[in-house]
């Protein structure tokens, strides 16, 4: 007795299903990786937080550490702006981040400009070597900015701070890249209407790489505002220390070693303004790295 073979009818609305069910378990999956990560990663911003809020007793008292407190306090905030003056070091730190970015932006604009649109003789070489200083670690040439500056009887002051910072040739690299997208033609009408270099740069490639320039600023306030080695190497003078060496300013000669929420107050009042300088722009950030990654 012979047996019919049947090919299997497909329903369409049961694979359709399976295939929901499988993107559902496939999001929950992910969704779940993503929040434990997040939790990982905000969990010492928590801790940082939460510790500030415990009084010196209370933190001392507990022999196991807690993740919550029933009597939170303010007072290690107000002691953070008492024991050290980390106002003035707020200031200078603002007067650096903010001269240095002036200063690197014009720079950097200038160069990147006259490797992307001028021509002249070695143009390839001389960006090629520009492009090989990138290959060389910061700590080796920290020696000899410092020789320098101390040459020049510039140590203690914000001159010595600001000079070494005033130029990044990745910087350059980035912004020659954006203005390289504009095309010639552009360049080529500016110069036939009689419009001169300075003038196109500005009011043609400044706008149009607006976004670049936006992430670059704010990438130096946030390399500024965080400078430790070089701060602390050329300057000896409370005068002209920055909130990075007020840490340890606070740590050796203010709280002293064993209070650590007052320690914890400090941190979260220096780490607040780049919180929130990165969740305000972080769209921008992202939108002018991924221009400067686009050729074409």
């Amino acid at each position: 007795m012979s047996r019919s073979l049947k090919s299997p009818v497909r329903n369409p609305e049961l694979q359709e299903s399976r295939v929901r069910r499988k993107e559902r378990i496939r999001n929950t999956v992910l969704y779940i990786f993503l929040i434990f990560w997040a939790l990982i990663v905000l969990f010492p911003f928590y801790w940082m937080i939460l510790t500030s809020l415990k009084s010196y007793s209370t933190y001392n008292a507990e022999y196991v550490p807690k993740f919550f407190t029933l009597a939170p306090t303010l007072q290690n905030y107000k002691d953070a702006f008492t024991a050290v003056n980390l106002s003035r070091y707020f200031v200078n730190t603002i007067i650096f981040t903010v001269v240095t970015t002036a200063l690197m932006v014009v720079v950097i604009t200038l160069s990147a400009f006259a490797f992307a649109r001028l021509d002249f003789r070695g143009k390839n070489l001389v960006f090629t070597g520009f492009l090989a200083l990138m290959m060389i670690p910061t700590e080796l040439v920290v020696i000899t900015n410092f020789q320098t500056i101390t040459n020049w009887g510039l140590r203690n002051t914000f001159t010595g701070l600001i000079l070494p910072s005033v130029t990044s040739v990745f910087y350059i690299y980035l912004l020659k890249e954006n203005f390289e997208q504009v095309p010639d033609e552009l360049y080529k009408a500016a110069k036939v209407d009689g419009t001169s270099d300075l003038k196109y740069l500005i009011r043609v490639l400044i706008p149009i790489t607006r976004p670049t320039i936006v992430t670059i600023v704010i990438l130096k306030v946030i390399e500024c505002w965080n400078a430790y080695v070089w701060p602390r190497l050329i300057t000896d003078n409370e005068a002209y220390f920055l909130v990075s060496n007020g840490i340890q300013e606070i740590r050796e000669n203010g709280f002293g070693r064993e209070n650590i929420p007052a320690m914890m107050a400090a941190v979260v009042v220096i780490s607040l303004p780049l919180i929130i300088l990165f969740l305000l722009f972080h769209d921008k950030i992202m939108e002018g790295v991924s221009r400067g990654g686009t050729k074409g």
